[in-house]
């Protein structure tokens, strides 16, 4: 110090480097001390000196002990004192006055013009320098505070905050010391805040100064904290200041008013000005008040702000609110706002943060805008904020409907609107909440007419400033109202019709498929009938049928279909030359009369002049959409990238979401959505076949599907799924809000999964699995999925849910679709097995969807041998994610690992995770053999295994088959037929009728199995039932006949699959081997059933045959089934006896193929029994010998036996032989010729509809009338060949009963193609002529009117059409003959008057001029 005042400066350790020293020339510290101050005398400047404490004297002990060196601190108060003695004051008083003197030269001394917060470096050296002297004052007992504190409100600028902020950090003064010195309380909040806010902006200019401001807005903010807000003191220090509190609560009121003047100002403020805010709002970081403060009094103080937030500024009219509220969501609202409610919602749960928010609102005036925006806030940053709003909600509708309250009511809807506005994924709409609350008798309004009354009342009073939405809301979606009481609804629907007729929105302008869940008022009629066009389109391509909607918007809606739904379906364009739906669509409608001609020619003339523009001008391209929104939703989407890979910025997820929703919004817009117009609940249709996506909304999917994939494997660089935080959660259910974004989305999945899923790399398939088990965790908010899989098939299944859609994308057909599968779903259950560790089992269940684990319990032990055991033990979910995460990834390894761990184990043993045998065999009959992963042998050990040690044994809780091996096989033929009608993804191309020949080894092992069992338990062979016949029978059971055309194909096709698996069976198990007595015969009563009731029925060769491989499998097993009878044939003579009269079609179809069939029988017969063969088999080959003599060489035809089996015979030979022998007809029976007809008759209608069959129509044609010739010629009664069964029992009835259902009902057509060949004496001799012929002619015209078996035409446009000229020939032959009919004839037609009337009224009206003398002869007749 004495060096500096001289002029020059000491080094202290100049000296203690050099080897030697000079000695000193003073003897003793004291005489030093002496010297010293003697030059001080002559020098004198205590301020100089209070600030050269850090050049002053240190000790020195390098250079030796011998003498002592000066303390700074002695040597500094002995000045003071020596100079306050001089002076006559203390020396304490004296040491605080220069110190002020010092710190006032100090913050003056700055370069800036205006004095600034921040010190500048030298300012801040200098600083530290008098402050280390002070703090040694006060260690000396020689420094008074409370002059200091007063003389510095004495300066003549008052000072710097920094310097202030060192003076409370270093514990010289505290704050609020300094602040209760001053008199003047409101001159100390003004320089607080001017401090504050000059602190903050130029914290904001200098990015070196904004650590340092942080750090002095923490202490200001912890300060405030303590001295303004702490509850609970110790009793010395409650009442040591009394301003403190106050200049607290002022300086936060006034900057808490700086900030809350910039909301709605937003873009009139400065930049600068804004950052300095936001800087300011750093004082509500929790983190800064740690332990300092206590929670209880830090809720006080955040409680505090909050209520300081939302009372602000009262001025805004409720109805100001019902106005304005959209534009106060949480991405319009201004950030200042929605940053510091974020801030302060961190000291509270979502549950107290809307506790405060509710005491608010019942408490105090409140500013709507900030309340809704904290709504607003809480349901997007909050996760549990929805359901707590909720509660809210419902409390306030019952205190409002209590007391008849209006403000409750309008609080209660102004806070469901709000939160609303954040979309699905955060608040259910604002429909769905109105129908939930108002839409049934359990409402709160349906206790009382008062209640009712007091609803519509407010609602009466919202309508002048209601906005349309929710008005449409209101009328579509009205309260429930008790009848007696529907004038008070008519009457509020009448006043909302107004408003909306005075908002220029009439309600017969809303759209078909308008979405009354969305709020947003820019949706025009134009925009919207566009919406309804697209919507109808997708129905229309679906269905093939107008929707419903159209037709009666044609007709109920006559308006809003002509103005505005019709002209955005007729927009000009160019038209494709492959007619598109569109164009399908408007063909419909202009045929069904639906577009009026005029409007067409318009639309047609516009198209061509839009052809002709264009080939005049090929180079204008449609006007690209601006690429700045997604620009934008680019740039958010890495800033929330950040975000996520920092644990301690998790907190700004929910909002940067909130902000990316926006963008997307903007980006995805509403224009250009098809299907944002769809009601919430509507499927959403995919075409799994061939997604197709348009290019923007593909690449928006991309976008956000690559973010997803970017922002997973980023954070899991740093942290395991399950210390991730909910930001992928977060960020999946917001895409899921955007309704119009779902079909994209599902149908990029389904390319990705499906079409692409094996050419995917490991970082692929691994953010896929993560981002489908997130979906499933947000799977409330999405609608089930209209899987279009590209071929006809029931409509139940086309609706999958989500997790089922999952199912039908993971396929495992081919060897890569195997090994794409199990990569995907192990990543997919180790994700959510690490991701929801901590989750209960019910929650965790509820996450996942089964199929990917069933996928697991399929794929795993197929592929994985030490998976075939029960082999479980406890592994770390870490474990598991990280070897998941390794580049170098062994899937085979993951899914063992995953496979093995206790946990995954106890998962399966839940039931709705538990693969059953059914699910496993449908599984299994999708691989492809020659593509499987498996080689022939592998996949027969696997079957064996999966069938015989797992399934069978296994409990029916768990999908097995309790041992059982009839249940087995009821299965294994169930699933077998379930499969094979099932349209799946990818079987276009192989036979439906074909069964996968693997599956059915292991049934036939099991029906052998069976039929062993049967034969060695003898005891119960009375009582054994045949359970193939009742498992395939079971399923026809509740089908009905002759329904829709859909139910006949099913049918048809799930016949033919019956007889495909019959066919593929052991033969012997089509017949029961039983014991009566003593003997054993054979019992096929169940299969003549099946036959009769099912078989011929649909599956008909000829129309009164079964085809060959049936018939060949039942004639083997009839003689291998005769082993087990103590006389073979004696067993098939009984049984082929029976088949006369229980199962005719037997004999036709042996008759039909016995040619093929004979060597085949004979051969079997000689192996078997190597005798003669058995009486009714030679029979057969007898008659079958003698037809064939007959028609060549005119041997005698034996007429032993029934006459329709030798006709069949004779028919069958007919066909297969040349036609030479038809002359010898004349030697026919008469029954045998009847007979002959109608074999003539069935070919005649199978050539019509089953050309493929081989039979020409004109020989069937002249061969049936040469035998009608024949009978003609010998008077026979041969029109009750045509009577149905039912009405005639007798002895035609075989005939008919052996026929399908549809050559039955198609024998009118066969019928009047014989016309040519009806004589006038066959109208005379047979009396039932007339009747026959009106009543096949009725049922000629209902076929055709129903649509059903008619013949079609061979090609198209074929003139004229089979069915008309049919039809026409039938009137026309019965308008002739009619009046040649004699009066007899018309006796009994009265029953089919009124059908012939209804059906062709000229026709009735002719039967009823010529049967009248015959209906009076019969009422004369009558009364005597």
């Amino acid at each position: 110090a004495v060096g500096a005042s001289c002029g020059y400066k000491r080094n202290p350790n100049f000296s203690a480097g050099r080897a030697r020293k000079r000695k000193s020339a003073f003897g003793s510290g004291a005489e030093l001390r002496e010297a010293a101050l003697r030059l001080l005398d002559h020098h004198q400047n205590l301020n100089d000196l209070l600030l050269e404490v850090e050049d002053s004297v240190k000790p020195g002990g390098q250079g030796g002990a011998e003498h002592q060196e000066v303390s700074s601190e002695s040597f500094i108060v002995s000045v003071l004192q020596e100079q306050a003695s001089r002076l006559g004051v203390p020396t304490a008083i004296l040491a605080a006055k220069n110190a002020v003197t010092n710190i006032e030269q100090i913050c003056q001394a700055s370069a800036s013009p205006s004095q600034v917060p921040l010190l500048n470096l030298d300012q801040r050296k200098r600083l530290s320098g008098l402050l280390q002297t002070v703090k040694d004052l006060l260690a000396s007992n020689v420094f008074c505070r409370s002059l200091f504190c007063r003389e510095m409100w004495k300066m003549k600028d008052p000072p710097a905050l920094e310097a202030v902020w060192h003076l409370h950090r270093d514990d010289i003064v505290g704050l609020g010391e300094l602040l209760e010195s001053n008199p003047d309380a409101p001159a100390v909040v003004e320089w607080l805040c001017r401090g504050l806010r000059g602190l903050c902006e130029q914290a904001e200019e200098s990015s070196g100064d904004v650590e340092l401001a942080g750090r002095v807005l923490s202490g200001k903010a912890l300060n405030w904290a303590l001295n303004g807000f702490q509850q609970t003191l110790e009793l010395g220090r409650k009442l040591e200041f009394k301003k403190v509190p106050y200049i607290c609560r002022a300086v936060l009121q006034r900057m808490l008013t700086w900030v809350l003047d910039a909301v709605g100002k937003e873009k009139e403020e400065d930049v600068s000005t804004l950052q300095a805010m936001r800087f300011w709002l750093n004082v509500f970081n929790v983190s800064v008040y740690k332990s300092a403060v206590r929670p209880d009094s830090l809720q006080q103080f955040f409680r505090h702000i909050l209520t300081e937030v939302l009372t602000y500024n009262p001025l805004l009219k409720v109805s100001d609110a019902i106005h304005m509220q959209k534009e106060w969501s949480f991405t319009r609202t201004c950030s200042l706002l929605t940053t510091l409610y974020r801030k302060l919602f961190v000291a509270f749960s979502a549950k107290e943060s809307i506790c405060q928010l509710q005491q608010v609102l019942e408490t105090h005036e409140v500013n709507w805008q900030h309340v809704l925006s904290c709504v607003s806030t809480l349901v997007v940053c909050q996760a549990e904020a929805e359901q707590l709003f909720k509660d809210l909600l419902s409390h306030l509708l019952i205190k409002a409907f209590e007391n008849y309250d209006m403000e409750n009511m309008i609080t209660a809807f102004l806070i469901a609107r709000q939160a609303a506005l954040e979309g699905p994924a955060v608040f259910m709409p604002y429909s769905e909440w109105f129908k939930a609350s108002f839409g049934n008798g359990g409402g709160h309004h349906g206790s009382s007419k008062k209640a009712l009354v007091f609803l519509f009342e407010f609602l009466s009073e919202l309508v002048p400033f209601e906005a349309a939405p929710y008005l449409k809301v209101h009328i579509m979606y009205p309260p429930f109202v008790p009848t007696k009481h529907r004038s008070i609804l008519l009457e509020y629907i009448t006043l909302a019709k107004t408003r909306l007729a005075d908002l220029k929105v009439a309600i017969e302008d809303m759209g078909l498929y308008e979405d009354l869940s969305s709020t947003d008022e820019s949706v025009q009629p134009q925009a919207q009938a566009l919406r309804d066009v697209e919507k109808a389109l997708q129905i229309f391509e679906n269905t093939r049928k107008i929707p419903t909607s159209v037709i009666e918007a044609s007709i109920f809606r006559r308006p809003y279909y002509t103005s505005w739904f019709l002209p955005a379906l007729l927009r000009p364009r160019v038209l494709p030359k492959t007619p598109d739906v569109r164009m399908a669509l408007i063909d419909s409608l202009k045929r069904a009369d639906k577009i009026p001609s005029n409007l067409y020619s318009t639309y047609a003339q516009a198209c061509r002049a839009v052809k002709e523009k264009m080939l005049q001008d090929e180079s204008k391209v449609e006007t690209s959409h601006s690429e700045e929104p997604v620009e934008q939703l680019k740039a958010e989407l890495s800033e929330l990238r950040l975000l996520i890979v920092d644990r301690a910025k998790y907190e700004d997820v929910p909002a940067q979401i909130a902000v990316i929703s926006d963008r997307l919004a903007s980006v995805l817009g509403h224009s250009s959505d098809e299907n944002e117009a769809a009601p919430l609940n509507s499927p959403i249709q995919v075409d799994v076949s061939a997604p197709r996506l348009e290019p923007c909304h593909q690449s928006v999917v991309d976008l956000l599907l690559t973010s997803f994939c970017q922002n997973l494997i980023a954070a899991s660089y740093f942290n395991p799924p399950d210390r991730q935080g909910p930001c992928l959660s977060l960020f999946v259910k917001m895409m899921c809000g955007h309704r119009n974004l779902l079909p994209a989305l599902l149908g990029r999945l389904c390319q990705l999964i499906y079409h692409q899923g094996p050419s995917l790399n490991d970082a692929h398939i691994l953010g896929l699995a993560a981002f489908v088990i997130h979906l499933s965790e947000s799977r409330a908010l999405i609608p089930e999925v209209e899987a279009n899989l590209g071929i006809s098939q029931p409509v139940p299944e086309n609706v999958l849910s989500i997790s089922e859609y999952w199912n039908r994308l993971l396929v495992c057909r081919t060897e890569e679709s195997f090994a794409f599968c199990m990569r995907f779903c192990t990543a997919a259950a180790s994700y959510l097995m690490c991701k929801f560790s901590s989750y209960p089992r019910e929650d965790l269940r509820a996450v996942l969807p089964p199929s990917l684990v069933k996928k697991l319990q399929y794929i795993v032990p197929r592929l994985c041998l030490e998976a075939r055991g029960i082999l479980c033990e406890e592994a770390k979910t870490d474990l598991i994610w990280s070897s998941l995460s390794c580049p170098s990834l062994n899937y085979k390894r993951a899914s063992l690992c995953l496979w093995k761990q206790a946990c995954f184990q106890e998962l399966l043993k839940e039931k709705a995770f538990q693969l059953s045998f059914r699910e496993w065999l449908l599984l299994e009959l999708e691989v492809y053999p020659e593509k499987d992963i498996l080689s022939a042998w592998e996949r027969q050990d696997f079957h064996y295994w999966a069938i015989y040690q797992w399934y069978l044994p296994a409990p029916s809780a768990s999908g097995g088959c309790d041992g059982d091996l009839e249940k087995a096989c009821g299965i294994i033929i169930n699933t077998i037929l379930d499969s094979s009608q099932r349209s799946d993804l990818g079987s276009c191309g192989q036979s439906k009728m074909s069964v996968n020949p693997d599956i059915l080894c292991k049934l036939q092992e099991m029906v052998l199995e069976l039929g062993c069992r049967r034969k060695l338990l003898s005891g119960c062979l009375d009582a054994w039932r045949h359970c193939l016949f009742e498992i395939l029978q079971e399923r026809l059971k509740d089908r009905e006949h002759g329904s829709a055309l859909g139910e006949q194909l099913w049918r048809q096709q799930e016949l033919l699959l019956h007889r495909r698996i019959l066919v593929g069976l052991p033969a012997s198990a089509l017949i029961l081997t039983c014991r009566k007595g003593k003997k054993t015969t054979l019992d096929c009563e169940d299969f003549f059933h099946f036959v009769n009731s099912e078989l011929v029925l649909c599956v008909c060769s000829r129309g009164y045959a079964l085809s060959y491989d049936i018939t060949a499998h039942f004639f083997r097993g009839l003689l291998n089934a005769s082993l087990d009878c103590e006389d073979s044939a004696e067993g098939v003579n009984d049984v082929l006896t029976a088949c006369q009269t229980k199962c005719p079609v037997m004999l036709f179809s042996a008759a039909l193929w016995w040619p093929r069939l004979e060597p085949v029988l004979c051969s079997q017969w000689r192996r078997l029994f190597g005798a003669p063969l058995a009486e009714e088999l030679e029979r057969l080959r007898e008659w079958q010998s003698s037809a064939t003599s007959f028609l060549s060489s005119g041997v005698v035809f034996p007429l032993s036996g029934p006459p329709w089996i030798l006709a069949a015979f004779l028919h069958c030979t007919l066909q297969q032989q040349s036609p030479c022998g038809r002359e010898r007809s004349s030697l026919f029976s008469l029954q045998l010729l009847v007979s002959l007809l109608f074999f003539s008759l069935m070919d005649l209608i199978s050539a019509k509809i089953a050309p493929k069959e081989g039979v020409d129509f004109q020989t069937s044609l002249e061969w049936s009338l040469e035998i009608l010739q024949r009978l003609e010629e010998r008077g026979a009664s041969w029109p009750l060949l045509f009577h149905s069964a039912e009405k005639d029992p007798g002895k035609y009835r075989v005939l008919r009963s052996a026929a399908s259902d549809r050559h039955v009902r198609l024998l009118p057509v066969a019928f009047y193609s014989l016309t040519s060949c009806f004589r006038q004496e066959l109208l005379a001799r047979e009396q039932t002529f007339l009747y026959v012929a009106l009543d096949l002619y009725i049922q000629l015209l209902r076929l055709f009117m129903e649509g059903k078996d008619l013949p079609q035409s061979d090609q198209a446009g074929q003139s004229p059409d089979p069915a008309e000229h049919v039809i026409s020939t039938a009137r026309r032959f019965l308008l002739g003959a009619i009046p040649r009919c004699p009066a007899q004839s018309f006796g009994n037609i009265r029953p089919l008057l009124d059908a012939c009337e209804e059906l062709d009224p000229e026709l009735g009206a002719s039967l009823l001029r010529f049967s009248s003398p015959a209906t009076e002869l019969d009422e004369e007749l009558a009364l005597f």
